[in-house]
C-alpha cells in the first residue's frame, strides 16, 4: 500500500507571500502505481531528490497539489548492457554517478559535468533523472512578482529588456530567452544517450537530443514529456572514443555557480584526420545545444586549431545575443576550440 498524507510548506516571503500551502504526499510501491496516481492529478508532480522542485515550491513558482515520491521506485544502479553500452538508473544519485568507475573510464565527461555542479551535499541527494528535469535559473522565472511567459504564459518576458547576462544566445524566441541549467544533460546530449520513460500511454524511448524543447511560442514546456511520464533509466551507447572526452564549464566563480558557457566534447582522430566527433554546448540555449553544424564540418577534415575555429564559428553563426550577453558568442567559440585542442593532447 502507498504511504500517504497531507503536508504543508511556507511559500514566498513570510511577510507578504501566500503563507502556508497544502499538498498531498503519496509514496507508491510500483512505477505503474506512481504513474496512475499522477495521471489523476493534473497539478501533481513526481518527487525524486527534490533539490530543484522543493526550492521552486518555497518560491511559490511550483504549486503542486500532489507529490508522488518515486525515489525508491527506480533503479539506483549503473549497469553494463549486453551491447557494450551502460544503463543509468533514474534513481542513481549524482555523487554515485560521478564516482562510478565504469562512467569515469568510458565516459569521463559525465563525471566531470556532475562534479562541476552544485555542492557535495546536493549531489548526494539529487538524482540522475531529476537533474535532467531542472527548470531554468532565470531570475524572472524565480520571482513571482515579475512577468514571465515560462511561469505564466502570455504575461511577457522580463529578461529581454532586463538582466539577461546569463541567458540564451541560440534558439531563443520573443517569448523566452531562458537557458537550461543541467550540466549532465549537456554531456548526455553529446553522447547520444536515450531516456527511457513509463507513462499513462506505456513505455517510450526518447533520444536526449529530443527530450528538451526550444521555447518557441510555448516556453512553459521544457520537455516533450507528457504529464505522468516518469523517467526510469538513461542509456549510453557503446562509444569507444568517448573515453577521450572532456567537459569544460565557464562560470563567474570556481564553484557552486551556474554556467555562462559549457562544452562537452569527444573526438576521434586518426593520422591527423577527424574520424568522428561529438560536441554540445550548455548555458547558451533553452535546451542542451548539440553542435551539429560544427560536427559535420569537422568530420573527415584535419584536426587543428584553424579548422576547430571555423567549425565553432559556423555553429554560432545563428546566434542572436542580446545587448548584455553578446560576450557569450566569442566565449563559446573559444571554449570549444580550447577543449578540442586539449583533447588532441590525450585523455585528461
Amino acid at each position: 500500500m502507498p504511504l500517504r498524507g497531507v503536508r504543508q510548506y511556507r511559500a514566498g516571503d513570510p511577510g507578504s507571500g501566500p503563507g502556508m500551502r497544502t499538498f498531498r504526499y503519496e509514496r507508491a510501491s510500483t512505477t505503474s502505481g506512481a504513474v496512475a496516481l499522477l495521471a489523476e492529478a493534473p497539478h501533481g508532480a513526481f518527487l525524486g531528490g527534490g533539490t530543484n522542485l522543493v526550492d521552486l515550491m518555497k518560491l511559490d513558482v511550483a504549486r503542486p497539489d500532489l507529490l508522488v515520491d518515486v525515489r525508491r521506485l527506480t533503479s539506483d544502479r549503473v549497469e553494463e548492457l549486453s551491447n557494450g553500452g551502460v544503463r543509468i538508473g533514474a534513481g542513481v544519485s549524482n555523487s554515485q554517478l560521478a564516482a562510478d568507475p565504469l562512467i569515469r573510464r568510458r565516459y569521463p565527461m559525465l563525471s566531470q559535468a556532475l562534479l562541476s555542479g552544485a555542492s557535495g551535499q546536493l549531489r548526494n541527494l539529487a538524482t540522475a533523472a531529476g537533474n535532467l528535469l531542472q527548470r531554468t535559473r532565470c531570475p524572472y522565472f524565480q520571482d513571482v512578482t515579475t512577468p514571465c511567459n515560462k511561469r505564466e504564459p502570455g504575461t511577457g518576458c522580463s529578461a529581454i529588456e532586463g538582466h539577461h547576462r546569463d541567458l540564451a544566445i541560440l534558439g531563443t524566441s520573443p517569448e523566452c530567452v531562458a537557458t537550461h541549467p543541467s550540466d549532465l544533460a549537456v554531456a548526455l546530449v553529446a553522447l547520444d544517450a536515450v531516456v527511457r520513460t513509463e507513462g499513462p500511454d506505456g513505455e517510450r524511448v526518447i533520444p536526449m537530443t529530443e527530450l528538451h524543447r526550444l521555447p518557441g511560442p510555448e516556453p512553459q514546456r521544457d520537455t516533450v514529456l507528457r504529464h505522468g511520464d516518469l523517467i526510469t533509466a538513461i542509456d549510453l551507447p557503446p562509444l569507444a572514443f568517448a573515453a577521450c572526452s572532456y567537459f569544460r564549464k565557464i562560470r563567474d566563480r570556481a564553484s557552486y555557480a551556474f554556467a555562462l558557457v559549457t562544452v562537452a566534447a569527444a573526438i576521434d582522430v586518426v593520422d591527423g584526420v577527424v574520424r568522428d566527433v561529438r560536441i554540445a554546448f550548455g548555458g547558451v540555449a533553452h535546451k542542451p545545444w548539440r553542435a551539429i553544424k560544427a560536427e559535420e564540418l569537422l568530420r573527415g577534415g584535419p584536426a587543428g586549431e584553424d579548422q576547430f575555429r571555423r567549425a565553432a564559428e559556423a555553429e554560432l553563426a545563428d546566434a542572436r545575443p542580446l545587448a548584455g550577453n553578446a560576450f557569450k558568442v566569442p566565449l563559446a567559440r573559444n571554449t570549444m576550440v580550447r577543449t578540442l585542442l586539449e583533447l588532441l593532447e590525450g585523455p585528461r
